[in-house]
């Protein structure tokens, strides 16, 4: 049998600067993330193609 992927986790990550602004929720990413090895929220720099240009993206509850 296949070995169980306990400790990855799908998370969301979403546009910091699009979550003030006219566009609240729009720009998402869906990735997996090691919870063993990285426990605090992911921050990752995303393309935005609402603010056409790369921005700061957090990891959503």
């Amino acid at each position: 049998m296949a070995k169980a992927k306990g400790n990855r986790v799908q998370v969301i990550l979403e546009c910091v600067s699009c979550k003030e602004g006219v566009h609240a929720g729009v720009s998402r990413y869906v990735t997996t993330k090691n919870r063993r090895n990285t426990q605090q929220r992911l921050e990752l720099r995303k393309y935005c193609r609402y603010e056409r240009k790369h921005t700061l993206h957090r990891e959503v509850k």
